[in-house]
């Protein structure tokens, strides 16, 4: 199925890795621990799962407002 959908050019992009990091994001989202996120995806390594697809929530202020800056 993926094979197919990809087979138009809107979506080249479109790899199974973008699945798995939506899965991950979601169960994330969701209060699951990292823990139980890495077993899901078959991690052996917490380490790999929060490097790889989880993201970081930290925002510093600094950085916020320089790339507001260059957006206005």
């Amino acid at each position: 199925m993926l094979r197919e959908i990809r087979g138009s050019d809107d979506f080249l992009w479109l790899t199974s890795h973008n699945f798995r990091k939506t899965t991950a994001t979601a169960l994330d989202d969701a209060g699951v621990s990292t823990q139980l996120i890495a077993d899901h995806l078959g991690h052996s390594r917490v380490s790999m799962t929060q490097d790889t697809y989880l993201g970081r929530r930290t925002v510093d202020p600094i950085t916020a407002q320089a790339l507001e800056d260059l957006l206005d």
